[in-house]
């Protein structure tokens, strides 16, 4: 283990000397190489910013105004149609919007329902088998400088309604799948 912690350790120092190494036998100037490229990552960052602001900003006021509260209230009966569990709804309507939204939903999620409970099960697999996908549009649209999303939007957001569905369907149906078969087997639960 001490190994690996040392080979961790040294692995970022290592990769730099290694370009300044390589710098120098290339006769490449690596210091005046390195501030363009920080310029041009500060230039990214600035024309990023007011998207990543917007986004912020749109998820704060979507916890706290109690409009998920009422997206959730009105499309119950469908989801209770589609045996969809009313407690992942939170995190499957969050996640493609913020990450750190959907990782409190999904945290509280899982301390409340327990993390081998059907629902924690679901709400373990939204986070991992998932894309915040307005995040993600917003992030490269704007580093290429995208204007018109829609198409992009439209087509990400029905493969997480999809993606949704499938996953709770599916591990519900496994998961009622192996608990025949062990009751039948004659295992306890």
């Amino acid at each position: 283990m001490n190994i690996i912690n040392y080979v961790s350790a040294m692995a970022v120092p290592a990769v730099i000397l290694l370009i300044i190494i390589y710098g120098v036998k290339e006769k490449i100037k690596v210091y005046d190489t390195f501030l363009e490229g920080a310029k041009e990552g500060i230039e990214i960052v600035l024309r990023l910013f007011p998207t990543l602001i917007g986004i912020f900003v749109a998820v704060g006021a979507l916890r706290s105004s109690g409009i998920l509260d009422m997206i959730i209230y009105f499309i119950t009966p469908l989801i209770t149609a589609l045996k969809i569990p009313a407690e992942i709804m939170p995190l499957a309507i969050l996640r493609p919007i913020s990450g750190s939204a959907s990782m409190a939903v999904a945290t509280d999620i899982m301390s409340k329902y327990g993390v081998d409970n059907i629902i924690g099960i679901i709400a373990g697999t939204i986070m991992g088998s998932t894309e915040t996908t307005f995040y993600t549009i917003a992030l490269y649209t704007s580093a290429v400088g995208i204007k018109k999303i829609r198409y992009v939007l439209v087509a990400a957001l029905v493969a997480d309604i999809v993606r949704n569905a499938c996953v709770c369907n599916n591990l519900s149906n496994c998961v009622v799948k192996f608990l025949l078969t062990s009751v039948k087997k004659g295992s306890k639960i």
